[in-house]
């Protein structure tokens, strides 16, 4: 079941991760300097063709069964379909709308693709689940931490059986690992990295923001998992700052500096920018463009 808005996104808008404010409760965002700015790529440029942005819902999961969502489908001013485009998903969609419903992230996608610095991408922004009240008054359940914590294929099944199938109804969507990329911020950080773990086939391309490494639901294994793993074929760009989280969980700096370290004994194509920030997306939303452009490059059209 799909219902559709559409919009035209507005000149006002900045870069997603900018002013993120996920609900992440029961985590408290930890104090740092967090004096990241935004640089040109990351504001409305005169003369750069602007994509628009439709809003819909997916309501008849069997992946996630029960579970109901909003989400976002940007595309580009240069996309003509006369050839698949690249794609990438992000988790926790709505966090890239601000109060006034405008969307940031995609002013990025304008600019870079107008350069050419990164290929014609159509964005996926995707809310977690939710599961609706049995009753009158009652607040829906998040299915947030299952869908994004748990270590298995069960999220990457859900793009490519269910989300990816029915966005290519309208849109032709390349289905070539390296022309698709999946990002996220915290939970949906260790998300998109392990869709691309375990099906690396599909998505080559993981940007992780503060991701939550940590003992959530077992993602504190990843640096072991990766050190003792055949290499895959994915591209990692990790964001962390050491003013993040510390609770029973784990700590995320430590973590994060753990993933890097696995991934780089095991000679795998990383970047790894650690900050001092704190667990937001200030330092991921001011160098989103430098991240874009590192995982897009070398992509073949």
């Amino acid at each position: 079941m799909l219902r559709q808005s559409l919009h035209r996104v507005s000149p006002g808008v900045l870069t997603a991760f900018a002013c993120v404010v996920l609900s992440l409760a029961p985590f408290a965002p930890a104090s740092a300097a967090d004096d990241y700015t935004m640089g040109p790529d990351s504001m409305v440029q005169e003369g750069v063709p602007q994509g628009t942005t439709t809003k819909h819902q997916w309501l008849n999961s069997k992946v996630f069964a029960g579970t109901e969502r909003d989400y976002w489908i940007y595309v580009p001013k240069q996309y003509d379909g006369s050839k698949p485009a690249c794609v990438m998903v992000f988790q926790d969609g709505g966090s890239y709308v601000d109060a006034k419903g405008q969307f940031r992230t995609t002013v990025v996608f304008d600019n870079l693709i107008h350069k050419g610095e990164m290929p014609v991408t159509i964005g996926i922004f995707l809310n977690p689940g939710q599961v609706p009240p049995t009753e009158a008054g009652q607040k829906p359940r998040s299915n947030r931490s299952f869908e994004y914590d748990t270590l298995s294929d069960q999220y990457a099944r859900f793009l490519l059986e269910e989300i990816l199938p029915e966005v290519s109804k309208t849109y032709r969507l390349s289905d070539r690992p390296e022309h698709r990329a999946i990002g996220g911020i915290s939970s949906g950080g260790i998300c998109a990295f392990t869709v691309a773990w375990e099906r690396p086939e599909a998505f080559s391309k993981v940007l992780s923001h503060v991701g939550s490494f940590t003992n959530i639901r077992g993602g504190h294994v990843y640096p072991s998992l990766i050190r003792k793993t055949e290499r895959k074929p994915i591209r990692v760009f990790l964001q962390e700052g050491s003013n993040d989280l510390d609770n029973l969980h784990g700590n995320w700096p430590l973590a994060n500096q753990e993933m890097a370290a696995a991934l780089k004994f095991s000679k795998y194509d990383y970047r790894f920018d650690y900050g001092d920030g704190g667990h937001n997306g200030k330092h991921g939303g001011a160098i989103l463009p430098d991240s874009l452009r590192w995982l897009w490059r070398e992509t073949p059209q």
